[in-house]
């Protein structure tokens, strides 16, 4: 579910039809002004190729839904899944179709390693992958790669992980200041002004630099795209209904490509790395979602109780981490005292005064910024990219609450679950 695009010149002439790098590749082009918007995942348009080299879009056809069972389930060698939605049959079929979801994505000749922040999705892919490595006698040990600040609850649950598996692990610490400074790259490198995606890029992209330039890790395996799928993120706790649920969680399907793998394919690419992603695999993906909306949805107070549940027995991981309750990455990387959201808007209070954020709708009247640490993103973005703010349709935010701020850390529910 890579991002593409696509671009027009002014007079019909199709410019590109890009990967996640090709719009840096636009901005430094002499060619006339270029309608530049996102091909939408799962489509394919059919173009009219006049004589004189100008097209014509003809239709755009909807080709996959992340619901449908791919063409290709047919013919693949994973073991029969057992029919109907007993609890003890999904999570068998669940625990079958990862596990196949990992396996499928070794094939490469360049080394493996895997990102980690501890938390259930990273740690259940790395261990997973860890396993699938030695059963098929890959002869290298798994790299594992963890950042954070000191104090971070990120890097502490890591740690944990990577002794239970057994990876070699890499620790990568960063502070305030390297993170700040990254801004200005990260931003350029994203081609979003998105507040919650910068924030948690910052991260990424520092953890994709030091691997690039300290291992011959090249093919990342990474836990993006559960929270999604899985209803992960902790405001699925307030959602009216399962259905209600159900629908939020396709949404957030729908628009990966403007978020999360936007985030992760672009500060990985940005350092020549490859992403693999197994949480998106179409086999599991759409086996999740066929699955009743009232077995996905949070329970007793814990979100994605249904991945956690399925792998209760496996000891792929420690019990702690398979229900360590949802940390943010672009939280989890720093202490619960001093969040990194915390430490931009503090830094950002300082370079945006009151009177530019007053004067934000005349400047920026497309998605408005409505803060200091918005309009600080929203600059850097206008200087790499003037005119383009219509690449992101709406900011990132929770539902269902009254969120004036993306970060988890804000909410009620995160703050009773720290206190516990």
């Amino acid at each position: 579910m890579e991002p593409l695009f696509k671009a027009m010149t002014e007079d019909g002439f199709l410019a590109v039809c890009s990967e996640a790098k090709g719009l840096v590749t636009l901005k430094h082009s002499s060619t006339p002004f270029l309608k530049v918007e996102p091909f939408l995942p799962g489509h394919y348009e059919v173009l009219d190729l006049k004589p004189n080299g100008k097209v014509a879009s003809v239709e755009m056809v909807k080709y996959h839904h992340y619901r449908d069972e791919p063409l290709h389930a047919l013919y693949d060698n994973v073991e029969k899944l057992f029919p109907g939605f007993e609890i003890e049959t999904v999570k068998n079929n669940i625990r079958i179709l990862f596990n196949n979801a990992v396996k499928k994505r070794l094939m490469t000749d360049r080394r493996i390693g895997c990102l980690l922040s501890g938390g259930l999705d990273s740690s259940l892919v790395a261990a997973t992958l860890l396993k699938q490595m030695k059963e098929a006698q890959v002869q290298y040990p798994l790299q594992t790669f963890a950042i954070g600040m000191e104090d971070s609850p990120d890097l502490l649950a890591a740690r944990k992980v990577a002794n239970h598996i057994g990876s070699e692990h890499h620790e990568v610490l960063f502070n305030s200041e390297e993170g700040i400074q990254a801004l200005d790259e990260v931003i350029f490198s994203l081609e979003t002004y998105d507040i919650t995606t910068v924030r948690a890029s910052v991260g990424m992209y520092l953890i994709s630099k030091y691997i690039r330039k300290n291992t011959d890790s090249v093919v990342i395996f990474s836990g993006e795209g559960s929270d999604e799928l899985t209803q992960g993120y902790i405001y699925f706790h307030k959602a009216p209904s399962p259905e209600k649920a159900e629908e939020e969680s396709e949404r957030l399907l729908r628009e990966l490509y403007l978020f999360d793998v936007l985030r992760a394919d672009r500060t990985t690419a940005a350092h020549g790395l490859e992403l693999r992603v197994p949480f998106l695999d179409h086999r599991f993906s759409s086996y999740y979602l066929s699955l009743p909306p009232e077995l996905r949805i949070p329970k007793n107070g814990i979100e994605k109780h249904l991945l956690r549940e399925a792998f209760e027995d496996s000891n792929l991981i420690p019990k702690e981490i398979l229900w360590r309750p949802k940390e943010a990455f672009s939280d989890g990387i720093t202490s619960v005292k001093n969040s990194w959201f915390k430490i931009l808007q503090e830094y950002i209070e300082h370079q945006v005064d009151d009177a530019m954020l007053a004067n934000a709708a005349q400047k920026f009247p497309f998605n408005t910024p409505k803060t200091k640490e918005g309009y600080y993103y929203r600059q850097i973005f206008e200087r790499h990219y003037p005119g383009r703010a219509s690449w992101l349709s709406h900011y990132w935010m929770p539902r269902w609450i009254n969120a004036t701020d993306p970060s988890a850390r804000t909410l009620t529910h995160y703050k009773s679950a720290a206190k516990a």
